[in-house]
């Protein structure tokens, strides 16, 4: 049984200078009070894995505004012109990883594997990158993607430490469960063991270490 933490004691939890992936898709999925425990604590060099940087104000496009950001490892930032200005300002280190790509090299962190996708050959992305050649196909060679922390929201936790989702949450938290070291989960709600069937766990508690309440 796990005992619910405080959005506070996140920061006592993540150092400064930790690589930490923010599950969400355009805030979307994204556990909004972890964030803003970072923020409060002033945790500073961060590298954050996301999909995105969201926008100014919204999810972690905090970490932006706050210049608590050394490295994003990203999908895009078209819609964080904070994020741009830094980047191009020399402020803020920016790797661009195709979407799809970048889930994969989660994911194969998560498993235990190597990274291979053909997305990418032949265009600016494989540059500098090793290839395989496979059944007359070539294929970059991604490397995977691991953190030390992962910070993901649920529609649902147990005190077990099992989670579900819903709708677009599903697209990165389950994936960043898998591939962090320690794992922490901000739920809208915290129900008792055997409230979520077998049926409905994403993520098992196995892989869950802190329980954040969003309404504590």
């Amino acid at each position: 049984m796990r005992q619910a933490i405080k959005g506070a004691e996140v920061a006592a939890i993540v150092p400064d200078g930790a690589t930490v992936m923010i599950g969400g898709f355009l805030a979307v999925g994204t556990p909004e009070r972890l964030v803003d425990a970072l923020v409060q604590a002033g945790r500073k060099d961060l590298v954050v894995i996301g999909n995105d940087t969201a926008r100014p104000g919204l999810g972690i496009g905090k970490l932006i505004d706050a210049r608590l950001c050394r490295k994003v490892t990203v999908s895009h930032i078209g819609t964080n012109p904070e994020t741009q200005r830094q980047m191009l300002a020399g402020e803020l280190e920016v790797e661009l990883v195709p979407q799809g790509t970048l889930a994969e090299r989660i994911r194969a962190a998560g498993c235990g594997l190597g990274g291979v996708t053909p997305t990418g050959v032949g265009t600016v992305a494989a540059e500098g990158k090793p290839t395989l050649e496979l059944d007359g196909r070539t294929y970059l060679v991604e490397r995977p993607l691991a953190a030390d922390f992962a910070l993901i929201a649920a529609k649902e936790a147990d005190y077990a430490g099992n989670l579900n989702y819903t709708l677009t949450a599903c697209n990165f938290n389950p994936l960043m469960a898998m591939a962090a070291r320690t794992v922490i989960a901000e739920a809208d709600a915290i129900v008792p063991v055997g409230m979520i069937t077998p049926d409905d766990v994403d993520t098992p508690g196995i892989l869950v270490d802190h329980l954040v309440a969003r309404a504590a």
